[in-house]
């Protein structure tokens, strides 16, 4: 059983009604940061509605290809060798992520690799929402220096005794979201949920295999979907999106920070709309869709500087559902 920290905070005796039931904090370790790495070792700690540790489960994954940045993780092709493929881990892993809050920090990330994983298996991971850590320090107003995981754990005392190693990161972040969830509950704040949306269109591209030796052969990258250059809008940008009218077909709609939808998807959807996707915000942008207007990110700033029209996620969502056409 884990222990709180000299400044934990103790459990509220009204817990709020609409906190989640269930978490699951998780850890995993990859390849590298990109949308066709593959993760090398998981590490899941459920915990109770009020952040009681109940279990924890941890497990190396064969990406079966170069391991990446060894000198971070310490896995080499030799410990990864024995390890079982994520297919094989797979009903494992949802059996512990089933109806729970996945909680991780910057649970995007953890998210969107495990959801990639999971479509390559050709199966799905039975989350429905996602709580990242770094948002809820902010709700929280958190004194940190950083949004570091060594400077969350610091702050509620926790001692890290392997850095990058999935299980000690998965239990120093059930150790400092504890307090911060009993925290939240004492002041009756709202937890920063967003929703976890599976992914359903994915491929691989061919690869050379292992050689004969043992070790892995050259690596081909794979996605879970084919990449390809976004063809240019061929709409005129009509101008400013306008509150309470309809988006119109050639405005430039940029993005910014975490999204319930894989970002690549969300942007397709804009583009098969009529829209330009535009990968920078400008005093020509119709409209910045994030879900995190506070955020200090450099298209926030601009927006604010520019005027922009700023709207969320979901509100994105329906908007898109009836575009006007160009004028011709």
């Amino acid at each position: 059983m884990l222990e709180d920290r000299a400044t934990a905070v103790s459990s509220p005796t009204q817990w709020p009604a609409a906190y989640p039931k269930g978490y699951a904090v998780v850890d995993v370790e990859t390849t590298g940061l990109a949308r066709d790495d593959r993760i090398i070792s998981a590490a899941v700690y459920r915990l109770d509605e009020r952040g009681e540790v109940e279990d924890h489960w941890y497990t190396l994954v064969n990406p079966e290809r170069d391991p990446g940045p060894v000198w971070i993780h310490g896995l080499t092709s030799e410990v990864l060798e024995g390890a079982p493929l994520f297919a094989d881990v797979a009903e494992e892993f949802a059996a512990r992520l089933d109806g729970r809050v996945l909680v991780a920090h910057n649970a995007v990330f953890d998210w969107q690799m495990i959801a990639r994983e999971y479509a390559r298996a050709e199966r799905e991971a039975p989350v429905r929402q996602r709580l990242c850590t770094i948002a809820l320090s902010k709700e929280l107003g958190l004194p940190l220096p950083n949004f570091k995981l060594e400077s969350l754990a610091a702050h509620f005392g926790v001692v890290q005794q392997r850095a990058h190693h999935a299980l000690d990161d998965a239990r120093v972040l059930a150790e400092a979201f504890r307090p911060s969830l009993r925290a939240a509950a004492a002041g009756d704040v709202r937890l920063p949920l967003l929703e976890c949306r599976p992914l359903t269109e994915w491929s691989d591209a061919p690869r050379i295999g292992r050689q004969a030796s043992g070790g892995y052969g050259n690596y081909r990258p794979s996605s879970w979907r084919p990449s390809r250059k976004r063809p240019a809008c061929p709409y005129p940008n009509p101008g400013r999106y306008e509150d309470g009218k309809h988006l119109k077909q050639g405005m430039r709609v940029a993005f910014s920070g975490d999204t319930s939808t894989e970002r690549e998807l969300l942007e397709d959807r804009a583009t098969e709309a009529g829209l330009h996707v535009a990968t920078s915000l400008s005093r020509l942008t119709s409209l910045l869709v994030t879900n995190d207007p506070d955020s200090g990110t450099s298209k926030v700033v601009k927006a604010r500087q520019f005027g922009t029209p700023v709207v969320d996620e979901a509100a994105f969502g329906q908007l898109l559902r009836d575009v006007e056409p160009a004028d011709e």
